[in-house]
């Protein structure tokens, strides 16, 4: 049966991952597949090569120190697609270790797709220059995209972005409440602190001091925390001391739930702020790295906005705290009247659907599914 390799190096490649297998299994059930990935993937029947959690890793200056072993990681996974000699690769995002292995296997003549495209429109634009000949399809989630990889001679098709199936519309609030015991006139915030351990120890302290400041202006303040299974220890461990302490939950559909009971949201930067925008969750954007590595980001960065809704629409629709700006004042300020004034909640809400709707894929149908289509196209091309 034809085999589909398959590398994700963080939480969200995972969920693509397990989508696009599943959607793939329901067009061809005679696939296979092997790879990298996570729990999500290892439900879909992935036996990893290895722990996903050790390519988690971002910020130039937090990736250094474990270069040599990511460098044999990387060649374990080159010598296992050559020895078990796929029918397709599919690499999923974490340009950082996937470019590296596309350019590694680019002499078995295995077609590649390459599943999330690499922000260069965003940073470092020459980049570009190094792309042609990795891949055989490049699938795009922002309808920008194409566009500017054509402007480089690289074709490129737009799939659709997956926070569309993500159910993150779909939570039950009531349920929530009556789940962690949270009374009626208890106001939830949702925060979202990353899924890399390098973005979760920059933004916890400045998080739980946000809640401390704005706790004596909002009586009832619940914090409620989603993380990856892969941090979930280390915000328990990190957040244990704070005066509010957070519900942290794990589960999927638990943080759905959490959307649909929430006034607010305090969240890193990233599909988190999509995610939040489906389930109509106004939210303020709180983003830190390791100062060094932000200096030298500040000069190659090509857009204006880090938050995604922002960058979609071409303002800022929810605030932006990066950095320096990311402090407890600011970001108690900014959340403040999202968690207390119905109508300033409501403008910034409104202005979501016309962000979401940009996202999905042309001729309708899942995000996953016209992902699968791109690469069933690749294995026909073959």
């Amino acid at each position: 049966m034809p085999l589909i390799y398959l590398v994700a190096g963080e939480a969200s490649g995972d969920v693509l991952g397990a989508r696009l297998i599943a959607a793939l299994r329901g067009f061809r059930p005679d696939l296979e597949f092997a790879g990298v990935g996570g729990r999500l993937m290892a439900e879909q029947g992935v036996e990893s090569l290895f722990p996903m959690r050790e390519l988690a890793l971002m910020g130039l200056l937090e990736v250094v120190p474990r270069l040599n072993h990511l460098r044999r990681r990387l060649r374990q996974t080159g010598e296992d697609i050559a020895r078990r000699r796929p029918a397709a690769v599919v690499t999923i995002d974490s340009p950082g270790f996937t470019v590296r292995l596309l350019k590694a296997i680019r002499t078995l003549g295995i077609p590649r797709a390459h599943y999330v495209a690499p922000q260069a429109w965003a940073w470092r634009e020459k980049r570009v220059r190094h792309f042609p000949g990795l891949w055989e399809s490049l699938l795009c989630l922002f309808p920008f995209e194409p566009a500017f990889f054509a402007r480089h001679g690289l074709p490129a098709r737009f799939v659709g972005h997956p926070v569309l199936e993500s159910g993150a519309d779909a939570g039950d609030g009531a349920r929530f409440r009556a789940r962690y015991g949270i009374a009626p006139a208890a106001i939830v915030l949702t925060v979202m602190a990353g899924s890399r351990r390098t973005e979760v120890s920059r933004l916890l302290p400045v998080l739980g001091r946000t809640l401390e400041t704005l706790a004596p202006s909002v009586p009832g303040l619940v914090p409620v925390m989603p993380v990856a299974n892969p941090v979930a220890d280390a915000v328990r461990a990190g957040t244990r001391g704070w005066p509010l302490c957070p519900v942290v939950i794990t589960e999927t559909t638990t943080k759905h739930d959490a959307f649909a009971a929430s006034a607010a949201a305090l969240t890193k930067s990233g599909t988190s702020t999509l995610e939040l925008a489906l389930a109509g969750v106004p939210m303020a954007v709180a983003y830190r790295v390791n100062p060094l590595s932000a200096a030298i980001v500040r000069r190659l960065i090509k857009v204006r906005h880090a938050s995604l809704l922002n960058l979609l629409s071409g303002e800022e629709i929810v605030p932006e705290f990066l950095q320096q700006s990311c402090t407890p004042a600011r970001l108690a300020a900014a959340l403040l009247p999202l968690l207390t004034d119905p109508l300033a909640a409501a403008q910034q809400r409104r202005r979501f659907p016309a962000v979401l709707d940009t996202l999905r894929p042309a001729g309708g149908g899942h995000p996953s599914e016209a992902a699968a289509h791109a690469v069933l196209d690749l294995l026909d091309q073959a």
